[in-house]
């Protein structure tokens, strides 16, 4: 019964590890986020992600549903010009429910040496979302999210780029105290 337990509780830790996504944004405390109403792809850097062109086409329709939510319009004389970078890495997690211990001593050959051992390997992406002042040319905005990648089928995939650009855009504009 612990073990049914033990084996339950690292199956809901996986999931839940793999199903986040971790944020953070940096930004430049002196820019004036509120003057920024228009915005528009930088073409060239997007061409030189090296993902899908399907994937990028998820990306880019997700960054713009969020840019019209927050009452962003697409310009050809933009505020802002918005640059995507990505990549990812494989990941390998081992979760021990093994404390080779048999009635208070300890014993390596209780049930083997990787008795309730779990792994899971899985794809861990990266997306950079910079927004550049198009005036300045500099930039003042980045966000940037991390989580398990879901390649099962096209439908699961394009929900995941969704909720990560979601997730990202939430530090976007940043809250700046007033003085």
């Amino acid at each position: 019964m612990r073990l049914i337990n033990i084996s339950i509780l690292v199956l809901l830790f996986v999931m839940a590890s793999c199903s986040s996504i971790r944020v953070a944004a940096d930004y430049d405390t002196t820019a004036n986020f509120t003057q920024y109403k228009t915005y528009a792809f930088y073409k060239r850097g997007i061409d030189k992600v090296d993902i899908s062109d399907i994937d990028k086409r998820r990306i880019l329709r997700a960054l713009e549903a969020e840019f019209t939510a927050k009452g962003m319009v697409k310009s050809e004389n933009p505020d802002l010009i918005v640059s995507i970078f990505a990549k990812s890495t494989k990941k390998v997690d081992v979760y021990s429910g093994n404390n080779n211990f048999y009635q208070g001593y300890w014993s390596p050959w209780y049930y083997g040496p990787n008795y309730g051992s779990q792994v899971s390997v899985y794809q861990e992406g990266t997306l950079f979302v910079d927004f550049v002042d198009n005036e300045k040319k500099e930039l003042v905005w980045q966000g940037i999210g991390k989580g398990a990648l879901v390649m099962d089928n096209a439908e699961k995939k394009e929900a995941r780029i969704k909720e990560f650009i979601a997730k990202i855009l939430e530090k976007y504009p940043p809250f700046i105290k007033k003085g």
